[in-house]
């Protein structure tokens, strides 16, 4: 028998990039493909004509629409840490009403990406330096657990799905599409967890993660670095692939460390522009005076 499945292709690609796993699909567009499997053969050796069946498309509540592109929005520094998030300007921005925004930074709030002041609203969160290496740390520790599992645990579909990922991922790299190939490596990372099958671990993994997503992001942006980041996903792939329990988790620490050298000279960077200043705002200065360096 035929399938006509309907799906949406951003669902697909986003699902399980967004740091609390609830999908994402941004506000502009919602792409859609259709994909058709190859009938059966009946017993005497025919092709099945009968009717196609279409699957249902599921629609993200607009809440997780908003909180995604907010998301993305704080990743790119449009939104930077320490800044005001000012409801009205940024509801007519989306052209959404204010219920699902807030709703939506409540979303991002309990993500750590946004922080609720009482009596004050809420502002993009804005981690210190020792902050972010203490949670890098961590998180290095539950990757390479995650790793050392999924080599032991994983079923051949999840490590296939792992390869998939990965060759969108270089796909990405290849384009230079910084956006696409963050929400692909994500998605890697997270699904080399989940194919541990260990729930404690993937749940506080994803809360950590959660909360490390921009500065995640963040260290991409090095040009000189970025192949180096692509070549450790190589070596990555090659010891899940083994299934190689004690490569695989030294990789992925070590893939960690490298990402808190490459976010603590950024922030030594942005340090210096500021003028040593810290704290909520200091950040929003710094990405004004880079953007004013790049001529944007």
């Amino acid at each position: 028998m035929a399938y006509h499945f309907v799906l949406s292709v951003k669902h697909r690609r986003d699902i399980a990039a967004c740091p609390s796993g609830e999908g994402e699909i941004g506000l502009d567009k919602t792409r859609e493909y259709q994909r058709t499997t190859s009938p059966e053969r009946a017993s005497d050796g025919s092709r099945d004509a009968g009717p196609k069946q279409a699957a249902t498309v599921v629609a993200l509540p607009l809440t997780q629409q908003v909180a995604s592109r907010i998301r993305d929005m704080i990743v790119q520094d449009e939104l930077v840490p320490g800044q005001r998030v000012r409801e009205r300007a940024l509801a007519e921005q989306l052209n959404v009403s204010r219920t699902p925004l807030r709703e939506a930074i409540k979303i991002l709030a309990a993500e750590g990406l946004v922080e609720i002041l009482p009596n004050k609203g809420a502002r993009v969160a804005d981690p210190s330096p020792p902050e972010v290496r203490d949670m890098l740390r961590v998180l290095g520790a539950l990757e390479a657990l995650g790793g050392e599992l999924a080599c032991a645990e994983a079923s051949d579909d999840e490590i296939e799905e792992i390869k998939a990922l990965h060759f969108e991922m270089q796909a990405a790299f290849t384009r230079k599409d910084r956006l696409e190939y963050f929400k692909t490596n994500q998605k890697i990372h997270r699904a080399i967890v989940a194919s541990s099958h260990n729930q404690s671990l993937i749940e506080t993994h994803d809360r950590l993660n959660a909360r490390l997503y921009r500065v995640r992001f963040q260290s991409n942006l090095r040009n000189r670095t970025w192949p180096t980041a692509m070549d450790e996903h190589n070596s990555i792939l090659d010891a899940l692939i083994r299934r190689d329990g004690e490569r695989l988790p030294a990789v992925m620490r070590a893939h960690l460390g490298s990402t808190w050298e490459k976010v603590s000279e950024l922030m030594k960077q942005a340090l210096s522009t500021s003028g040593g200043a810290t704290g909520p705002g200091a950040e929003h200065s710094r990405a004004k005076e880079s953007r004013k360096g790049q001529g944007r």
